[in-house]
């Protein structure tokens, strides 16, 4: 166990590592989903193609996290880290160099492998190295420049797509990968968690993994290839009995991968609820989006990565504040009205049709929506980690991060259908803007169903008997929901 100082040099070099290891995982998220219309022309790939694209990467992510963090608890957080960072970077190559979109979907789920390795990694260093009153300092940095790193992600990917090719978004990985391996090398120490126990639970994460991917198969292929097709319904019907032998798994193993028993706790549950709606809401509106303002508007790649900027600005000038308010009058007013202001904001994207007028339609639905996530955020992730006695904030975290990674996921695959938008539809603009419309107004309703949870399950709790020492800062705390996962 370490003790620095975030002041000190060899502290702020652990940060850095930390940092720009996060970087390499964030920045290739935000740059997919621009470079979605490119990747579907340069492959000859349709809208089922392009969803694999996505879902491929988030499938293997969500679910390994929680395995992976295990792992690095066993075996060393920095060990795992540096393995993550390794395999994500020669799976970025596949993706480069990929000739068809089948191998570029195999090498994305390679690269959500990495991911998986190196995501808890980042902040499990962040907490076993620092002094205990120098971490949320550290974290609160981690998070801040994490964030500006995400925000750079759509600039860069739609200029690397407009000047050369989408194949450089998935290479300007490495010249980052080379830093943090060396930075991780040199400076981060290694750390265990000395009072770990029992077997890592593979069979969870391949159980959850697999339901995941037959789920998501039949949810995609389906409204193309017909519900009753033998494979679509094979798949959806293996994916489910998958799902439910997980959860049967995890009541009985003696360390499980998910402790359900973190679930008795109403506001957990509640917040987890909430959590899932909004982030299928965001997941679903945000990968037709920049498909929507490139295809039918006639936005260039670059100008449709700039379109979500407020967005960011938003969240970084206002998520600490919207924490530190949470703390002062709780967190249920801000959950339940926050989710109503981002469906509003994805209600206002119904707007955008072909003349795609950037102040008169796009800027008004992102400011909106912006606000509201700025809202939504923080007291959500606070909220998570609150409902659980101090000892599992870890795992809570995960979960919590988890969760939104499984909506993401199914709304990827749901929300294209369910707006009318098929492998035709993908190709007729007229007809996508149609369905983009249907679609966003869905995403609206499940985000307002979120807030409606929060107003009727979320309360303003005391602070809770177990907590000892000064209140958590809520805007000092990181997970994925620091931010929205623009393209995963």
């Amino acid at each position: 166990m370490e003790n620095l100082r975030v002041a000190s040099p060899a502290g702020r070099w652990v940060l850095a590592a930390t940092v720009l290891g996060s970087a390499i995982a964030s920045i290739d998220a935000t740059v997919v989903g621009i470079a979605l219309p490119a990747i579907g022309r340069d492959l000859d790939a349709g809208l089922s193609a392009l969803q694999w694209v996505v879902t491929a990467y988030t499938l293997t992510l969500a679910g390994l996290l929680l395995v992976a963090g295990d792992l690095g608890d066993r075996y060393g957080r920095r060990r795992m880290f540096l393995a993550g960072v390794v395999w994500f970077v020669v799976a970025s190559m596949g993706c480069a160099f990929a000739p068809s979109g089948p191998v570029l979907v195999g090498a994305r789920a390679l690269q959500g492998v990495g991911a998986a390795l190196l995501t808890p990694g980042s902040l499990a260093i962040l907490e076993a190295s620092f002094a205990p009153q120098d971490r949320s300092r550290a974290i609160g940095a981690w998070s801040g420049l994490s964030g500006v790193a995400t925000a750079a992600g759509p600039f860069l990917g739609g200029w690397l797509v407009e000047a050369w090719s989408w194949r450089l978004i998935f290479l300007i990985n490495l010249p980052l990968a080379a830093v943090v391996i060396i930075l991780t090398w040199r400076h981060v120490p290694e750390s265990r968690d000395p009072q770990v126990s029992g077997r890592v639970d593979v069979v969870g994460g391949a159980l959850v993994t697999l339901g995941l991917v037959g789920l998501t198969y039949g949810l995609i292929e389906g409204p193309g290839a017909g519900w009753t097709e033998p494979v679509v319904a094979g798949a959806l019907g293996a994916g489910v009995l998958l799902l439910l032998a997980f959860v049967a798994w995890e009541r009985r193993v003696t360390v499980p991968m998910l402790p359900l028993e973190l679930f008795a706790a109403r506001q957990f549950a509640a917040t987890n609820l909430v959590t899932f709606a909004v982030y299928a809401a965001l997941g679903g509106a945000l990968f037709l989006l920049p498909l929507q303002l490139q295809q039918v508007c006639g936005y260039s790649a670059l100008q449709s990565g700039a379109a979500l900027l407020p967005v960011t600005v938003l969240m970084l000038a206002l998520s600490s504040r919207s924490g530190a308010l949470a703390a002062r009058i709780g967190p249920r007013a801000q959950m339940s009205f926050g989710p109503l202001l981002v469906g509003a904001g994805l209600a206002l994207l119904a707007r955008i049709d072909a003349a795609g007028g950037y102040l008169t339609e796009v800027f008004p639905a992102v400011v909106v929506f912006g606000l509201g996530l700025a809202a939504t955020v923080a007291p959500l992730t606070a909220t998570a980690l609150g409902a659980v006695p101090a000892r599992h904030a870890g795992i809570a975290s995960a979960v919590n991060n988890d969760v939104a990674r499984a909506a993401t996921l199914i709304a990827v695959a749901v929300l294209p259908a369910a707006g009318g938008i098929t492998g035709a539809t993908y190709l007729d603009p007229a007809a996508f803007s149609q369905g983009f419309h249907t679609a966003v107004l869905i995403a609206a309703g499940v985000c307002a169903i979120g807030g409606t949870i929060a107003a009727s399950t979320i309360r303003n709790p005391p602070r809770p008997a177990w907590s000892t020492g000064p209140p958590r800062r809520s805007g000092a705390v990181h997970c994925c929901l620091d931010g929205p996962p623009l393209a995963e």
